[in-house]
């Protein structure tokens, strides 16, 4: 069997004396991992970097099957984000997120979401959007769209931290201390304040740690802190 599509490599570790297993994803395809023999040659060290746009043909005797990657490189990202730190840290954030996706199953939004993430100037407000689609992707997305007590669609200001649910200011207001405040920016157009981008990412971590990370028993990402510090700084 054999396929060749265009990809964001994700991730590589070694395999064997001189191989590695990359992880890429994969338009129409999701995220797909593949030997790559002589994977850790010099030849192909710059090719092998996450946050790389590459060319992949993979083959394999059945499809169930691990397979090989045949890879080119189309697009390097290294030199650019090896001097802005914000970036590469996205960039490695992005990667590690994706990681959690199943494997072979097509998520091209989040794809293209995570394509425009790297190549921009990075943006607190997109992150939030970004980890926002990864749950609902998950099967764990959050209902912004109305009041989970009185279903009015304005004023939403709070979400529980059970449902998932938004809440209206004047439901919430008895309840304030045991809600997660939710950014007008999630739900409505509008600019993003560093605090609104700080609260957003806590509101997003919250849900992560709840359904994914203590749920996989994994780590959240170690990137993840330190750039949300610098993404909501005035």
């Amino acid at each position: 069997m054999e396929w060749t599509g265009e990809a964001l490599l994700i991730g590589v570790r070694r395999h064997g004396e001189s191989g590695v297993i990359a992880e890429a994803m994969v338009a129409g395809r999701g995220r797909c991992l593949g030997l790559v023999r002589g994977g850790r040659s010099t030849r192909l060290a710059a090719t092998l970097q996450p946050g790389n746009i590459v060319q992949l043909t993979w083959r394999a005797r059945l499809e169930d099957h691990l397979g090989t990657f045949t890879i080119e490189l189309l697009r390097g990202r290294a030199a650019e984000l090896i001097t802005d730190r914000k970036r590469l840290y996205l960039s490695q954030l992005v990667c590690e997120h994706l990681h959690l996706l199943p494997e072979r199953d097509p998520h091209d939004r989040l794809l293209g979401m995570a394509i425009d993430l790297i190549d921009h100037a990075p943006d607190g407000a997109a992150l939030a959007r970004f980890e926002l689609a990864l749950l609902d992707e998950l099967g764990f997305g959050l209902d912004l769209e109305s009041c989970a007590a009185t279903g009015v669609t304005e004023d939403l200001t709070h979400v529980s931290p059970k449902s998932g649910r938004a809440v209206s200011r004047a439901a919430a207001e008895p309840y304030k201390d045991r809600l997660l405040p939710l950014p007008s920016f999630l739900h409505a157009r509008g600019n993003a304040s560093p605090d609104d981008i700080r609260a957003a990412l806590h509101l997003t971590a919250h849900f992560l740690r709840q359904h994914v990370w203590q749920a996989r028993d994994v780590d959240p990402p170690t990137v993840r802190e330190p750039l949300i510090d610098m993404l909501s700084k005035v």
